[in-house]
């Protein structure tokens, strides 16, 4: 079956979505990233997860010594750094779904480490900080949207896709998971990066992070009222998935 292989299935590629966009949002962990990039292949779109540009900034500003408390400078911060997002190039097959470069340098698995997870709510909370990563992901996305890119559709991977950045997508999702099960899934992700970080703190950190994300005045984490919830809890990767373009064919097909 073309879905459970993950490979470009050529009758949804030609889905009239107008434009050809996609929004997936979600709390950590909550496998939204894995669904996006699995459908962008299926779809032969464009992959990108927003949520990178956020973890970028706040990489950056705890390379650079800056307290995350200090809005003003990581403010500043945000409209200077160079933050680009590409396809892994053929040397970089790490299991990475696509490269981040922060001015010129691969942060790629940088960005993953538990102390920008600890770290990133707090900075992508910041008016100033969203106004420009906003800015720039919705550029991103009418680019491949209209198909004025190498590639027509695209994928948008985040927490405020379907309700701010990009609330005129024709399709979107709400991805979700019980904490307990979105810990898991973290903790076994850091393990294989070679970090050992105790399960419990792991889960501590995701409920800690659900709440600032869904209690914060701006953008909190919630689903567009005409999103389509997907709970995978129980659900693998593939059979979430399969679910997502089922109702891509019902719809569109």
């Amino acid at each position: 079956m073309i879905v459970a292989n993950v490979q470009k299935n050529e009758q949804l590629a030609d889905l009239r979505l107008t434009p050809a966009i996609i929004a997936i949002d979600g709390p950590a962990a909550s496998g939204k990233s894995t669904l996006g990039y699995r459908l962008a292949q299926a779809l032969d779109y464009l992959f990108f997860d927003t949520g990178v540009m956020y973890r970028a900034v706040t990489w950056a500003a705890l390379a650079q010594g800056i307290p995350v408390e200090d809005e003003a400078a990581i403010a500043t911060l945000a409209q200077m750094l160079n933050i680009d997002i590409r396809s892994p190039g053929p040397d970089e097959q790490d299991g990475r779904h696509a490269t981040v470069l922060v001015d010129g340098r691969d942060v790629t698995w940088l960005i993953r480490a538990p102390e920008v997870d600890r770290s990133v709510s707090v900075v992508s909370a910041y008016p100033a900080v969203r106004q420009a990563m906003t800015e720039r992901q919705r550029q991103i996305a009418y680019r491949y949207g209209r198909g004025e890119a190498e590639r027509r559709g695209i994928v948008l991977v985040g927490r405020d896709i379907g309700t701010v950045v990009m609330p005129e997508a024709p399709v979107k999702f709400y991805v979700d998971a019980a904490p307990e099960e979105r810990a898991r899934r973290r903790y076994y992700e850091l393990k294989k990066q070679g970090k050992h970080v105790p399960y419990e703190q792991v889960l501590a950190d995701i409920v800690r992070r659900d709440r600032i994300d869904s209690e914060r005045d701006l953008s909190p984490l919630r689903a567009a009222e005409d999103a389509v919830r997907i709970d995978n809890t129980h659900q693998s990767a593939t059979e979430t998935l399969e679910q997502a373009l089922a109702i891509l064919r019902a719809r569109f097909g």
